[in-house]
């Protein structure tokens, strides 16, 4: 026989699970960041510009003050603030997330705002006002870096699993995921 006792602590150590999952998640995705952004600059210049398939995917070493597509380039101080709170707020809800799915989100976006954070904090031209490094260049979109795209695949999976959420609730079952 199964008690609410027996399911509250069951959640319980489920979500202490989900910290552990996140906190992991949150230092790969750092790290390989972090590893992409090493090799790149040991072998390239900045401006460099080095095609991989032709024209359309290329390696292209730029330094970004700015946020997305360089928005906000004098207000690099404040993008760090956001993801210095960004990463511990998630580290303080993750216990909290219900489903492995939402952890993985909220951990892959984490992850990303990481990355970013360390390049804002450690890079010139100082700390707490370092500029990111972009590398990846697709078509004519902007420059960016392996922690944009954690950050972009984990909102995806976040709102997937927002979805399945929803979808299930107003079916009246319950998500494994």
């Amino acid at each position: 026989m199964v008690t609410v006792t027996d399911k509250a602590s069951d959640k319980v150590r489920r979500n202490k699970g989900y910290l552990v999952f996140t906190v992991v998640v949150i230092v790969v995705a750092a790290a390989v960041d972090q590893l992409g952004k090493a090799l790149v600059l040991a072998g390239m210049d900045p401006g460099e510009v080095v095609p991989i398939i032709g024209d359309w995917f290329r390696f292209h070493l730029v330094f970004n003050p700015g946020a997305a597509f360089s928005f906000g380039t004098s207000f690099t101080w404040v993008f760090t603030v956001i993801q210095l709170i960004f990463v511990v707020g998630i580290l303080w809800h993750a216990p909290r997330v219900d489903g492995r799915l939402a952890a993985l989100g909220l951990a892959l976006v984490a992850g990303g705002a990481a990355g970013n954070l360390i390049d804002r904090l450690f890079r010139e031209p100082g700390f707490f006002v370092g500029h990111v490094v972009d590398f990846i260049s697709v078509g004519d979109f902007a420059v960016f870096n392996i922690a944009d795209s954690c950050i972009t695949v984990g909102v995806a999976v976040f709102l997937l699993s927002a979805f399945l959420d929803a979808r299930a609730e107003s079916r009246g079952t319950e998500v494994a995921a």
